[in-house]
């Protein structure tokens, strides 16, 4: 690609600006591969992010430069552009959030240097209901992503007993991510705590490696099941969207069996993915996560959840497993077993 180019496309004229400006300096990932990369992403990439308040990672002069976050749409951007008014209660104002909807604003966003994006868990047009519910699986050193395949693979096993389908993502950093598709009304107000309930039993189960709070003294080989993500005012890395690292890895959904198969391995390099090589699964295995946006399911009603109580799930676990919504993703090991710590007999989930 040359300097700049100005583009039309799907009827939108869009001018591509400092192309060859090298943003990852490791590998020599210029401005033009990064829209590039999101404009061969976008037949997947963009129906998850349309319709949701989208927070820009922005990183102007490369990966290893500064960086900062932009919530509220520039005044500068073409009036095709769409947007959503959110009230911020941090901010004490509206926010306008910039609605990647189609191709043409993906590539202005990406131009911009945006080569993270965050969006809500929300629809913008009904921004307290979350449609699904995400938890993000941070290692704290020495652990690393092999430890987050093992507390994901528990996660999964509840989630099925409670005949709830889960699907799993990269970070495309460090960690690995779990995705509950909700797509029916609920709330953070049902979703939070449950989220909460779940991190607090994985922890009562695996104090050795599960951690449920942010608390740095501990975290040392540990696995921070984030529960908190799960609110209005948050947002986390988009499947699909590429990360500020060394190399120009990504975010990338991967199947289950891989997951074990990385555990069993113990090999964390199976669950890294760059640019190139996520277009290529793509084409190979489409959207793996395209049930994230379409699959219906509902929490189940335990009392006590609401307030993030851990007996809540764990007295719903004694119980035969809910028979699940639709049949479950394939997977190539049986269930896990778990065990309490206080010394109750194992059950399996």
């Amino acid at each position: 690609m040359s300097g700049s180019q100005t583009i039309e496309i799907e009827g939108k004229r869009l001018k591509l600006t400092n192309l060859e400006k090298v943003l990852y300096p490791e590998t020599g990932f210029t401005k033009g591969q990064v829209i590039d990369y999101y404009a061969r992403i976008a037949p997947v990439l963009v129906p998850q992010l349309a319709g949701r308040p989208l927070t820009l990672k922005r990183y102007p002069e490369g990966v290893d430069k500064e960086f900062f976050f932009e919530k509220n749409a520039t005044q500068y951007r073409p009036d095709w552009i769409k947007t959503a008014p959110i009230w911020s209660e941090g901010n004490r104002r509206t926010v306008n959030y910039l609605l990647a909807d189609d191709l043409p604003t993906l590539l202005w966003i990406a131009n911009l240097a945006s080569i993270e994006l965050h969006p809500s868990l929300s629809l913008a047009r009904k921004i307290e209901q979350p449609t699904v519910i995400a938890f993000d699986l941070d290692p704290g050193p020495p652990a690393n992503i092999i430890e987050c395949c093992q507390v994901a693979v528990w996660l999964r096993d509840i989630f099925e007993h409670l005949g709830l389908r889960s699907f799993p993502k990269t970070s495309g950093s460090k960690w690995l991510q779990s995705y509950v598709p909700m797509n029916t009304p609920t709330s953070y107000d049902a979703t939070k705590p449950f989220a909460h309930a779940l991190a607090g039993l994985l922890e009562d189960e695996h104090p050795e490696l599960v951690l449920s709070d942010m608390s740095k003294q501990r975290r040392a080989n540990k696995v921070f099941v984030d529960w908190s993500q799960n609110d209005q005012h948050k947002t986390t890395i988009a499947v699909y969207s590429l990360r500020a690292r060394p190399h120009p890895t990504v975010s990338t959904p991967v199947t289950w069996e891989e997951v074990e198969e990385a555990l069993k391995k113990k090999d964390a390099s199976r669950l890294v993915f760059e640019a190139h090589q996520v277009l290529e699964r793509t084409a190979k295995k489409g959207d793996l996560f395209e049930p994230v946006l379409t699959l219906k399911q509902k929490l189940p009603k335990l009392p006590g959840i609401a307030q993030g109580r851990t007996e809540a799930i764990e007295s719903e676990l004694a119980a035969p497993a809910a028979a699940p919504s639709r049949k479950s993703a394939a997977r190539s090991s049986g269930s896990a077993r778990t065990r309490s710590a206080t010394g109750k007999k194992a059950r399996k989930v």
